[in-house]
């Protein structure tokens, strides 16, 4: 969002630079970036509006907004078209060391109130810091505004002496998830690999790393122990689709 209570020098100026952005991401085929500069340029142009006297001026203004919401109207189109025909795709890359990716920062986009069955596929929610991965995620799931009902996670059973920890951590969400009102189904495969998350209103995300994206911190007592917004992050990928038909596992 456009922040408000520029002047209408400062206001111009900053539109400007957004939308100059807008036009580069929309020239380079970056659709979902550019839509979002649009908005937030159009914000600031009707900021200006309201503080401009003169009008010339404001006819100059109201003409410019016009033809930015257009654009950013048929980029919309387009990729809602993109969405219903199964080709929408945007990729994210998570730099060694950045921070400002947490669970909420991520998915919040593609979390609404028609969501109610989400599926992980993840191998890894074996050790103890995943398993906590885990139940952060789910936390999101249960305080946002979908409606989720049932979670269905199939990852790889830890060996050895993990394997009990493995085993309680998860029944404990398990049982916590129900108090919740929420189904969590779990299954174990040997041979998974692929690490996924799917939605069922149609979003579907591959993160390189899973859920287990996050550096250990440096103490109990820094900046990113408890708020995952300011935790360093592994270098990683994060690949977005919109399926009509979201698959089941």
């Amino acid at each position: 969002m456009a922040k408000s209570g520029l002047g209408p020098e400062a206001g111009s100026a900053a539109a400007v630079t957004v939308i100059k952005r807008a036009l580069e991401l929309e020239s380079e085929s970056r659709y979902p970036q550019a839509l979002v500069c649009y908005q937030e340029g159009i914000d600031l142009l009707l900021q200006v509006l309201k503080g401009t006297k003169d009008e010339t001026k404001k006819c100059t203004l109201r003409k410019r907004i016009s033809d930015y919401m257009d654009r950013a109207e048929n980029i919309k189109k387009y990729l809602d078209q993109e969405k219903e025909a199964g080709k929408y795709h945007k990729q994210i890359k998570i730099e060694e060391n950045a921070t400002g990716f947490s669970y909420e920062s991520l998915f919040q986009e593609y979390l609404n109130e028609t969501v109610t069955e989400v599926w992980i596929e993840d191998p890894y929610i074996r050790h103890t810091h995943q398993l906590y991965n885990f139940l952060r995620f789910c936390e999101m799931l249960v305080k946002r505004p979908c409606k989720v009902k049932t979670i269905h996670l199939l990852t790889s059973a830890e060996e050895g002496i993990g394997k009990e920890q493995q085993s309680s951590g998860l029944q404990e969400i398990k049982e916590s998830l129900r108090n919740h009102g929420v189904l969590l189904d779990l299954e174990y495969s040997s041979s998974i690999h692929d690490r996924e998350i799917r939605f069922d209103n149609g979003w579907m995300i591959k993160i390189g790393r899973g859920l287990d994206y996050f550096k250990k911190p440096q103490s109990r007592f820094s900046l990113g122990y408890c708020d995952f917004d300011l935790r360093p992050c592994h270098e990683t990928t994060v690949d977005i689709f919109h399926n009509k038909h979201t698959k089941k596992i």
